[in-house]
Order: C-alpha cells, then sequence, then structure tokens
C-alpha cells in the first residue's frame, strides 16, 4: 500500500499561508515544513484529517508563516511522518514528483499574476491526450530555465464525471473500494439496500439506469418529456455507470488525481454482459492512455496554487437546470442521496482547498458524524451541504479573482417549472456586484460562459419554448431574463471596473470575445476567454456548421442581434491561429497572460499534443 495515495496538491496560497491536500493509507497525518533558500520557514502547521476508509484519510495541512513570503521566490515544502518507515516509504514515493535538479516539491505565490492557467471538462475516457498534463511541460520548462513558472491553475468544472463513467472506470473504482476499505452505505427508496451490493449486481455495469430512481409521469413536466408510464429521475444521456455511492465518488477522485493505486488494478470483464463488450474494450484503451499521463498530472498539481469549482459533472448533468428537475430530484431520497454524495466528495477532494475557513463548519460536522462503518447522521450532512450558500471564494490578488457558484444558487423560474433557472439569483448577483464595484480590474471565474455563441443560444431558447430546455442542455446567462437583466446591468454600471476578464469552459470549445458597450465613450473594456476541455471535446462537423452560422446570422451589422439580450453591446470574436472560423474545437488548457503594466490580454491555447494556438486582439483593440 503507498504511503500517499492522492496528492499532494498544493490548494490556496496566500502571502503568509498555504494549504495542501493528501490523501494517506494510515491515519497519522504528516506535518508541514516550508523552507527557502535552503532556510527553515518559521510558522505554524495545523492539521485536519477526515477518515473516509479502513486505509484511507484525507489531510488538509495549512502552513501560516511568520512573515509573507517573498514574491515569486520558490518555497520549498515537505511532508513529514513520525513513523520512520512510513517517511521512508514517502521519500521513496516523491521521488517521481521531483523535477530536475529539485530537492523538494515548491510552488510559489505572487499578488500580481501574470500567468494564469484554467481549464475544464476532464473526462477519463475520452478518446484524446489530457490537456491537463501540459501543466507539467510548463513546469519542467520552467525549472529548465529558472524563470516564467505559470503562477496558478484555475479548474473551472467538471473536474470529475460522477454521471458519465466508463465501464473499466467502475471496474478501477470498485477494485479501489475494496483495497482501501471505503465505507459502504444503506440506501433508502433503492433497488439495492447498500451500496455493498453495486459491484456484483446484475444491472451494476452498463445498465445503471434500472438502479435509479425513477418516478410516474403524473407531472407536466414528465409527460411532455417523456410521455411514458416511468421516467428516469436523472437526466444524463450516459447514465449507465452513474455514481451512486459516495465511496465511488471518493474512489473516482482517487483515480483521477494520482496514478498510486493504478499499478495495482487489473481490470476483467467479470460482470460485463456480452453485448458491451466491444464498448468495454474501447474505452479500456482510452482509459490506458489517461492513466498513462497521470504521472504528469500528479506532479504538475504538486508545484502551483491550484483552485476549482464544481459544474454540473462533477454531481450529475442538468443540475438544478430547472425548478422541476429540483422537485424531481429531491424529492426522492435516493436521488438525494446521489447529489449530497457527490457534494460531500467535493467538499472534502475540491472544496475544502478553495476557501478552507468558509467551509470549516461543514468539515467540522463530517468529522463530529464520521464512525468507524462511515457517516452516522448522513442525511443531516447532506442537509446541511444542500443549505449551504458559501461555494463561491475570491482570491485578494490584484487583479483580484471572483469565482463564482453558478449551480446552487439558481434563479428558479416562477412562472413555468419547465424554464431554465437563472445561474445566480439577484441575492448572489448583488453580492457579487458589491466585491467589483470600485475595482481597477477584475478576473471572474463562471463555468459557463457570460457571453456564449448566440447561434447556439438561439437553438436554445426555441427549444426551450416548446418545453425541452433539458434536450437541449440549456444553462446559459442569457435563458433567464432575470440574471441576464442584472448581469448586463453589472457590466453597464458606472462604477464597474473598467478592465474585466471572464475565464469559463463548459461548452467543449474555445473562444475569445473582447465587448464594448454600444454608445458610451468609456465603456470598460472586456475581454471573454473561454477554454474547453482538458479531456473532451464538440462534434467537430458540428461545431463548424454552428461556427458558420452564428458568423453568417450573427454578423456585426446582422439586424437578428437587435433580438437579443445585448442589443447594445459590440462583441468581437478573435479569429484563432488555427482551425476554423471563431470556434476552436480540441482539448487544450487555456493560458492567460496579463500584464500589470497595461491592459494588453493575452489568450492561447495550449493544446494536449503540444501545439499552442493563439487568439489575437484586432488591432483597434
Amino acid at each position: 500500500m503507498p504511503q500517499v495515495i492522492a496528492g499532494p496538491i498544493v490548494r490556496k496560497v496566500t502571502s503568509t499561508e498555504c494549504h495542501i491536500w493528501v490523501v494517506t493509507s494510515n491515519a497519522d497525518s504528516p506535518a508541514l515544513n516550508l523552507s527557502a533558500n535552503e532556510n527553515i520557514i518559521d510558522g505554524n502547521c495545523q492539521r485536519e484529517t477526515v477518515r473516509v476508509g479502513k486505509y484511507a484519510f484525507i489531510h488538509l495541512l495549512s502552513f501560516t508563516a511568520s512573515e509573507p513570503f517573498e514574491d515569486t521566490a520558490r518555497i520549498g515544502y515537505a511532508l513529514s511522518f513520525n513513523d520512520d518507515k512510513q517517511q521512508a516509504s514517502w521519500e521513496d514515493e516523491q521521488r517521481g514528483l521531483l523535477y530536475d535538479g529539485q530537492s523538494s516539491l515548491s510552488f510559489h505565490y505572487t499578488e500580481t499574476p501574470e500567468t494564469i492557467l484554467h481549464g475544464s471538462c476532464r473526462k477519463p475516457h475520452f478518446q484524446s491526450d489530457d490537456a491537463l498534463a501540459q501543466v507539467d511541460v510548463l513546469h519542467k520548462n520552467a525549472f529548465k530555465m529558472q524563470n516564467d513558472f505559470p503562477d496558478l491553475l484555475l479548474m473551472t468544472g467538471d473536474q470529475i464525471y460522477a454521471d458519465d463513467v466508463a465501464g473499466p472506470m467502475l471496474k478501477a473504482i470498485h477494485s479501489v473500494i475494496d483495497r482501501l476499505g471505503l465505507y459502504h452505505e444503506a440506501l433508502e427508496g433503492a433497488v439495492v439496500t447498500n451500496t455493498n451490493e453495486l459491484a456484483t449486481h446484475e444491472y451494476g455495469y452498463y445498465e445503471r439506469e434500472q438502479l435509479l430512481p425513477q418516478i410516474a409521469t403524473n407531472t407536466v413536466l414528465s409527460s411532455i418529456f417523456f410521455g411514458a408510464k416511468k421516467k428516469p429521475v436523472f437526466t444524463s444521456v450516459n447514465a449507465q455507470n452513474h455514481l451512486i455511492g459516495s465511496a465511488e465518488i471518493f474512489a473516482m477522485y482517487l483515480l483521477v488525481w494520482s496514478d498510486a493505486l493504478w499499478a495495482d488494478i487489473n481490470i476483467d470483464k467479470d460482470g460485463i454482459p456480452q453485448k458491451y463488450h466491444a464498448i468495454f474494450d474501447k474505452e479500456h484503451e482510452a482509459l490506458n492512455g489517461f492513466v498513462k499521463q497521470l504521472p504528469q498530472v500528479r506532479r504538475a498539481l504538486a508545484h502551483i496554487p491550484t483552485y476549482m469549482i464544481f459544474d454540473d459533472h462533477d454531481v450529475t448533468d442538468d443540475w438544478n437546470l430547472t425548478r422541476g428537475w429540483e422537485q424531481e430530484v429531491y424529492g426522492n431520497p435516493l436521488s438525494k442521496r446521489m447529489i449530497g454524495n457527490a457534494l460531500i466528495g467535493y467538499l472534502l477532494c475540491q472544496g475544502w482547498g478553495n476557501a478552507p475557513k468558509k467551509v470549516a463548519p461543514l468539515i467540522a460536522k463530517v468529522q463530529e458524524s464520521m464512525g468507524e462503518s462511515g457517516l452516522n447522521s448522513h442525511d443531516e450532512i447532506i442537509d446541511d451541504l444542500l443549505a449551504f450558500d458559501q461555494w463561491h471564494y475570491r482570491l485578494d490578488t490584484t487583479p483580484p479573482i471572483e469565482v463564482l457558484d453558478t449551480r446552487t444558487q439558481r434563479w428558479r423560474s416562477e412562472s413555468n417549472m419547465n424554464k431554465p433557472s437563472g445561474l445566480m439569483d439577484w441575492e448572489a448577483l448583488c453580492d457579487f456586484q458589491h466585491s467589483i464595484i470600485g475595482k481597477e480590474s477584475v478576473i471572474v471565474v463562471s463555468a459557463a460562459p457570460i457571453y456564449g455563441v448566440k447561434v447556439i443560444e438561439a437553438i436554445q431558447k426555441v427549444f426551450t419554448f416548446f418545453g425541452k430546455a433539458l434536450t437541449v442542455d440549456a444553462e446559459n446567462w442569457m435563458a433567464h431574463k432575470g440574471t441576464a437583466n442584472v448581469i448586463l446591468n453589472i457590466f453597464r454600471h458606472y462604477k464597474t471596473p473598467p478592465d474585466f476578464i471572464i475565464l469559463s469552459g463548459d461548452v467543449h470549445y474555445s473562444f475569445v470575445y473582447d465587448v464594448r458597450l454600444r454608445f458610451r465613450r468609456n465603456s470598460p473594456h472586456i475581454t471573454q476567454f473561454t477554454c474547453s476541455g482538458l479531456k473532451n471535446a464538440f462534434p467537430d462537423g458540428l461545431i463548424k456548421w454552428l461556427d458558420r452560422l452564428n458568423r453568417v446570422l450573427y454578423r456585426s451589422k446582422s439586424p437578428l442581434n437587435l433580438f437579443t439580450r445585448r442589443r447594445n453591446m459590440s462583441v468581437k470574436a478573435r479569429e484563432p491561429s488555427l482551425g476554423y472560423g471563431e470556434l476552436f474545437n480540441g482539448c487544450a488548457i487555456g493560458v492567460l497572460k496579463i500584464s500589470q503594466k497595461n491592459t494588453d490580454v493575452q489568450c492561447k491555447a495550449l493544446l494536449s499534443n503540444g501545439k499552442e494556438v493563439e487568439f489575437p486582439a484586432s488591432k483597434d483593440d
């Protein structure tokens, strides 16, 4: 058993604090020691631990330095275990996480970041290389040259796909659950009474929709969408292997963040129905490529401050998309438990490191209720998570970075429960506006683009009109009148920051828009950089047609622009240096370069194959 089975991942870093996320196979949490130029940094280390299995302990190690870190200087860090055998094991494992010439793991902090990486949508069994591995390439070159280190990494949604799992990955998940003794749980209102039955159930692989909750179509919403006596509560089209138990969620995180457990996993076809063998083999081939790049990903995440925010696939497709969806999902005990389990996984594996003080009450409740066989107050913990409204957070850099929660603070439609909910409600938008008013500049992270592709939004609007919002995943900022008006008014406000950068993902293609207000001399300079996905992409033929239609129907002088909510704004696309039209389709991670001396905003996509795609600004910008 490896001593460290996932991590260390560098999470929140400030001028005097750093937080390291790590998962060990032993209960003893390691101490965290920092150094600069081989000199020990004075300070205090605090250790918080949550046990999720017999041999699985999630730790957040927090160090507060006595004096501020030197700006941009590399800070070395070391994990120290009390047990000599454990320490020796870790030192041996750590060698694979060090770059040439390094004697310790390290990170750096700067109040004025100039190179920011961002990406979303990392599906392990997608047939492509993993663009997140390119962060390792950037670090390798930076250590070689001793300069040009990226300052921070923002992961903007769909870090895991809980609702779209490959058969071989589900096999690996169950292997990890058994090996680590991850805690199972009793289920209410389900075909299986306990999650320990899932691995051997006849519907356990590729037919899990048979296990997921279904309800009678006795509502208008149900009859419109399904027109049958029974309908699935979850709307994902790939729910054949939807994760159900919290143990499955935790195992998934360990397998997508780290290569440590993969070496001893043997994936076979036991229990896989014959008719799914072909797709199993295809997924297994793609998954082997994913696993091959995991050492690079793990090493990169051990050397750069990393921040995360959820989107729907971290929980389930169409999460909180409409009021009707919420009523049906949260009204069923099994589907509510599944949503809650995904949120527990997000809390411990993602949210904890973003803003530790904010989530401290939740962590304390999980620690208090965790027994030797799992959560004793499982449903109560889930109720607390569903009621929690502080998943958003802010980085006090220059410019400040505002990371938005566009999933749990929805502006629900009162007129029709089939209509898409606004991505943020009035109160949340007001809080956001209050936090940015008077600033010189700001970077905003929104899982979905605020300024979407107009022709795609128009198609979604048509489907929504006919009650089919779930069919086309109609989640965009303009889909809800109230949310759209408020967010656009924030940009029009005379005290809004003059320089605005929006980072987003979600859509599985990449583009850059420069936005100005029409009929106003001192318009804010808004640049939106959408880069998606890390390991996912849009159907190539379809995106070319949509790109062509968008440029024809919504060209700058097209009268159709008058019917959009953004008619008082000029939206110019930056054409990519490679590809076709305005939308670039391919697995990539976004590289944002900003200058503290001027308003230049450089955007490029670093592809999974190492090539770069630039989005140059037009000369008049």
